[in-house]
């Protein structure tokens, strides 16, 4: 597959995706052995059951650092092609060097805001890993992957569940903010957030909206590691996610308190299981499945 003909070039970015280059995409960057590790536990957790094919033409929507689209390259054969697509061109660089250590010619990497972009309907499988949830307008970034989908394709994306199921995420926050201020509504953000497509109910009427069908949900349930070590699961959350966001936000108050706000934090993952590799928490998501049943 040529991606020069697959993609149609944005001119306008989205303030989103400038945010993620800016300011989120150097965090991600430093802590990447955290959040591959984390992540991965649930992709290898599905990515067997995946109805992925051999000499499949399949796209990876917010691929990020690449370590999936390796996966479906090699599910899918030097017969097959593979697209990762990501808006992060720190992430698309790390993805290249990832291919090309890998050896694989028909994998390749685009650096895109996929959601307003217009791909051939050439795809055979779709696939989002914690990708979904940051569309600024879900319906439409949804609407967009089953547009790049053969008639009869099929797709699966992976999304948090609910905040309670996910204390790797949110203890963290709930720490902090008792130091400091909850974001304000004005706040930087990287779009509507981690949990935006937690609740099944809300999640299938986005995907009925834009045009799937046979639409499943499947729970998926894993231990992540969250730092190495306590020090480094502090800055990780300090850096990363609802708590780094309630840091970032506080701006001069956070840095007075950043004291107060690391004991705190290091209080609590003092309780956390702990083995030789790190500390880990529970974490959990949605595996979600459907298909393309007309024609765009």
């Amino acid at each position: 597959m040529n991606v020069q003909n697959t993609q149609t070039a944005v001119t306008t970015p989205s303030p989103l995706v400038d945010f993620w280059n800016d300011v989120l995409a150097p965090k991600f960057m430093a802590y990447r052995h955290i959040l591959v590790g984390g992540l991965s536990r649930h992709s290898a957790e599905i990515m067997p059951a995946l109805d992925v094919r051999r000499g499949d033409r399949v796209l990876d929507v917010g691929c990020g650092f690449g370590d999936t689209a390796v996966e479906l390259a090699l599910r899918v054969g030097p017969d097959g092609d593979v697209l990762g697509v990501d808006c992060c061109r720190a992430f698309i660089d790390y993805a290249y060097q990832m291919a090309g250590l890998s050896e694989l010619p028909h994998l390749r990497f685009a650096c895109d805001d996929f959601e307003r972009s217009t791909y051939d309907s050439s795809f055979d499988f779709v696939f989002a890993r914690f990708g979904t949830m940051f569309f600024a307008n879900p319906v439409t970034g949804l609407r967009a992957m089953r547009a790049a989908m053969v008639p009869g394709g099929r797709m699966a994306h992976i999304v948090w569940r609910q905040r309670a199921d996910n204390p790797w995420l949110i203890a963290a926050r709930d720490v902090v903010q008792t130091i400091l201020p909850k974001p304000g509504e004005d706040a930087l953000t990287c779009g509507p957030g981690p949990f935006s497509m937690a609740d099944e109910a809300t999640t299938r009427a986005q995907m009925e909206a834009a045009g799937f069908t046979e639409i499943a949900f499947q729970r998926v349930d894993a231990k992540v590691m969250v730092g190495r070590t306590i020090e480094e699961a502090v800055a990780f959350q300090l850096a990363i996610g609802p708590a780094g966001e309630t840091f970032r936000e506080a701006g001069a108050l956070g840095e007075e308190r950043r004291a107060d706000v690391e004991a705190a934090l290091a209080e609590m993952f003092e309780t956390v299981e702990t083995n030789d590799q790190g500390l880990w928490m529970d974490s959990s998501s949605w595996l979600i499945t459907a298909r393309n049943a007309a024609g765009n």
